[in-house]
């Protein structure tokens, strides 16, 4: 039955994906191709000061693939593969919570579990390192942008499940309610700390020494030598945007997910235990004489 539910969780993945991409592209996409226009734009102004100063100027980069391909068949297979997998890992952990975590019914347990993805894999690491559009962020610092959000994701879940076992143990104690209480705000707590211990972007050592200690690696107003704004800095309309369509393009996503993958783990959960079940005592009638 683990194959079954992995297969119909992977499925409920992929078409979770659909939903998610057809949100983005309507409404995260034109975000992204302000970035990039802002990026562009941004580059212009920084050759031009870089001309007038007698600095070498380089030509730009091509891009391999044209924003049309990017922003469709890309954001396409890229959300698609993302919701394969996520779906794969989302039925393991039904399976896994399945008879575990109380009395819970297939359906509601799979928009609990649902629910958890969406907290543990993406809404607290968020909270820390929300999700930026192009034009934000240093190619020098990539690598240690991706180990801490990485590991921001890692402590997330980590915690998470903590706070469900710490819950289970609690029940008998405490109830339900308080036992919910306690471990979320134990949750809170854990995560809390790992937040304040884990540096901004913007402290990063090579943003230091290169821009200045800021909070964040967000595009401050481009100046010439004299101090003269030359070129803005990113529209903050256009990161709010991008990060508000981002938060609810993944609410989408884990929700598509719940829904379509609980009445099939339903279905299968049903057919099981009907299969499993004993048979009833057979009895006979008495011929007639």
């Amino acid at each position: 039955m683990g194959t079954r539910l992995l297969a119909r969780g992977a499925l409920a993945g992929v078409l979770a994906g659909l939903l998610a991409f057809v949100f983005a592209r309507i409404f995260a996409e034109p975000q992204i191709q302000a970035a990039i226009d802002y990026e562009s734009g941004r580059d212009e102004a920084q050759r031009a000061l870089d001309k007038a100063a007698g600095l070498p100027v380089d030509g730009g980069e091509l891009d391999l693939f044209s924003r049309t391909v990017q922003g469709n068949l890309g954001l396409g297979v890229g959300v698609v593969v993302f919701g394969l997998a996520m779906g794969a890992l989302y039925a393991v952990v039904y399976s896994v919570c399945l008879g575990r975590v109380g009395r819970v019914r297939p359906r509601p347990l799979a928009m609990l579990v649902a629910g958890g993805g969406f907290l543990g894999v993406y809404l607290v690491p968020f909270v820390k390192y929300p999700a930026n559009p192009p034009a934000i962020g240093h190619a020098e610092t990539i690598r240690d942008r991706s180990n801490f959000y990485l590991l921001m994701v890692l402590c997330s879940l980590l915690f998470l499940a903590g706070a469900v076992l710490l819950g289970q143990r609690l029940r008998d104690r405490f109830g339900n309610w308080n036992a919910c209480l306690i471990s979320g705000a134990a949750f809170v707590v854990a995560i809390g700390a790992v937040m304040a211990l884990l540096p901004q972007f913007g402290q990063l050592p090579v943003n230091v020494a290169e821009y200045g200690r800021h909070a964040t690696e967000t595009p401050l107003p481009l100046t010439d030598a004299h101090g003269s704004i030359v070129y803005p800095g990113f529209p903050a309309d256009t990161l709010f945007a991008f990060r508000f369509s981002s938060v609810a393009a993944q609410a989408l996503f884990w929700t598509a997910l719940g829904l379509v993958f609980a009445p099939m783990a339903d279905r299968l959960l049903a057919a099981h235990a009907a299969r499993s079940a004993p048979a009833g005592p057979v009895t006979s009638e008495p011929a007639n004489a």
